[in-house]
């Protein structure tokens, strides 16, 4: 077995047994092409059944020199992962990544805008544009449901049940949850749908996505991408932000407003609650309220 094999393989696996989006793939697949490239630049002529130990640490140690800990980490997490593919499908008798060691990294809070951000953000766009009105209609399910711009972008015509208040998000792995939605983010999809989205050449295979650019196809993640950085520069937002940043936002505000964090996490669609709390970006002044309004002695 080759490593272009042993790679296509792995990437079968991670599809069809585990589940996992396009996305999350590839990623795992770049990093175990940047260990291959690096075997091929250090002349290491060894296939994926007989590395051992000694040459992978090599690579990993070598690789540490160039990212932060938090891309070792990945990697490292990465290279497990394919190696454990490995023993589990007989081609090896143990993971050569065992003793190695995830260098320790702590965790990142997500930044998190406020509510007039947000609103500064939204007003900033441009409704006499066509496309006005579907990036206000984006920004605010992005804000107004918390979704991933993967699960933003994959949106059906079909998965709205506006009737019931809840739209349906196809998340990780492929997997299903229903969403509440509030009269003011229904309000504007309506609008874009009715007033902008009708009038499109939509091409047929798109036709039930919810968002498109102006040639009638599915929306990108990097068009997505795109309109909330120009927009960040239209208002002189100074925060390094993403359409990920709107989803924990969604959180964090809910939380600061009272909500369970069961229901976020229903909502955001983390099988952890520890998943979930790392999404809440909460200051001391709000502990401090919490803790006078609902302690018995306070």
């Amino acid at each position: 077995m080759n490593w272009q094999q042993a790679i296509k393989d792995y990437q079968n696996y991670l599809k069809i047994e585990r589940g996992l989006s396009k996305n999350s793939i590839t990623s795992y697949s770049l990093d175990l092409q940047k260990m291959v490239r690096y075997f091929d630049d250090h002349e290491v002529k060894v296939s994926p059944i007989r590395v051992d130990m000694e040459t992978v640490q090599q690579f990993v140690h070598d690789v540490a020199k160039t990212v932060n800990p938090r891309s070792q980490a990945r990697i490292i997490s990465g290279l497990k992962g394919f190696f454990n593919y490995l023993v589990f499908e007989d081609y090896r008798n143990d993971n050569p990544m065992d003793l190695i060691e995830t260098p320790k990294i702590g965790r990142k809070l997500p930044d998190t805008l406020s509510v007039d951000e947000i609103n500064a953000l939204i007003l900033a766009i441009d409704l006499s544009k066509p496309e006005g009105e579907r990036n206000r209609a984006i920004l605010e399910t992005l804000y107004g449901c918390g979704l991933r711009v993967s699960e933003l972008l994959n949106l059906k015509l079909s998965d709205l049940y506006f009737d019931e208040d809840f739209i349906k998000v196809t998340g990780k792995g492929n997997k299903q949850r229903f969403v509440p939605i509030s009269d003011v983010n229904k309000k504007y999809i309506n609008i874009y749908q009715y007033e902008v989205r009708v009038h499109l050449p939509i091409m047929k295979e798109h036709q039930d996505f919810l968002f498109l650019n102006r040639r009638g196809k599915q929306l990108t993640r990097a068009m997505v991408f795109t309109i909330t950085k120009r927009l960040a520069e239209k208002i002189g937002l100074k925060k390094n932000i993403s359409p990920h940043t709107f989803r924990h936002s969604f959180a964090t505000h809910l939380l600061e407003n009272g909500a369970d964090l069961r229901a976020i996490q229903q909502m955001l669609g983390h099988e952890s609650i520890t998943t979930t709390e790392v999404y809440m970006h909460v200051n001391r002044s709000h502990l401090a309220k919490v803790l006078n309004q609902y302690h018995p002695r306070k």
